[in-house]
């Protein structure tokens, strides 16, 4: 009986040992009936950078990659990118390896609106203050104006960065209001939304992106980080009466639209949920 998986598939990222894809993807493979080998590639422990491993992997046998913090810009540059939005985007979390090169494609945008859909259907985003203007936060931002947002409050240290988001989002049709700030405490008064786009409060990244005194008036939540679900971060906001949408959402539907690029069969949702949470991979 050989031993060679019906689909290799892996994630490239530092600080991903905690990282649930691998279970989530197997899972997947197996409501399908397919064997799925999904590896963790981690640069440093591998003994090479992000260009190297990178480029090795169509070689070594993977169908797909999924790509996390923090290299989602740089995969932006070395793949084919189809879809207008997600060149827009610059950045890039799920790849193929096709015969005629890489392809990219960023299931984050999407994942964050259907995440963002589940808890609060229709109900309007409102004014956002969006902390973190990477590739998570590029991602968030393109989503918050599909999702109609009045206004997009972009936050950054990085100043220049976020003016470079900030002017490519003024280029979409019917754009709202977008704003730049430095500090995260400013850019959240009066603000409906509030979203952490950095690393800020996932394990080895302690602390939180905005003091819980900050977030009072909001109505509702969202943080990108989900190891752990209940960081800091949400842990006030939910202190504070806002709706909470949680880092589990997005890494559960970035998953399950990465699944459908990688292998194009489809999923009972319900069961894969199911399936998780019975496997402790949900606490």
């Amino acid at each position: 009986m050989s031993n060679t998986p019906d689909l290799k598939l892996g994630l490239i990222g530092d600080n991903i040992a905690r990282s649930r894809s691998p279970l989530l993807h197997r899972l997947a493979g197996i409501q399908n009936g397919l064997t799925v080998q999904y590896d963790r590639l981690i640069p440093q422990n591998m003994g090479e950078d992000f260009d190297t491993v990178f480029q090795q992997c169509a070689g070594r046998g993977y169908r797909g990659l999924n790509v996390t913090y923090p290299y989602k810009e740089r995969a932006a540059k070395k793949v084919q990118i189809d879809d207008p939005l997600v060149r827009a985007i610059g950045a890039v979390n799920t790849v193929l390896f096709d015969a005629d090169g890489p392809k990219g494609q960023n299931t984050d945008y999407t994942g964050f609106i259907a995440g963002y859909r589940r808890v609060r259907g229709v109900e309007p985003s409102g004014a956002a203050c969006l902390i973190g203007t990477g590739g998570v936060g590029r991602a968030l931002a393109f989503g918050l104006v599909t999702l109609g947002a009045s206004e997009i409050r972009l936050v950054d240290k990085d100043e220049a960065k976020a003016q470079a988001l900030a002017a490519e989002l003024r280029t979409i049709e019917n754009a709202p209001n977008i704003a730049v700030f430095t500090d995260a405490i400013s850019a959240a008064s009066g603000a409906t939304g509030l979203l952490n786009g950095t690393p800020v409060g996932m394990v080895g990244y302690g602390g939180t992106p905005l003091p819980l005194e900050a977030m009072t008036g909001a109505e509702w939540a969202f943080d990108a980080v989900y190891t752990p679900v209940d960081t800091q971060f949400l842990q006030d906001a939910a202190a504070e009466g806002l709706k909470i949408i949680s880092g589990y959402e997005l890494f559960f539907y970035q998953g399950v639209h990465a699944w459908a690029h990688f292998s194009g069969l489809p999923l009972d949702e319900t069961r894969l949920r199911a399936d998780l949470l019975e496997q402790g991979e949900a606490a």
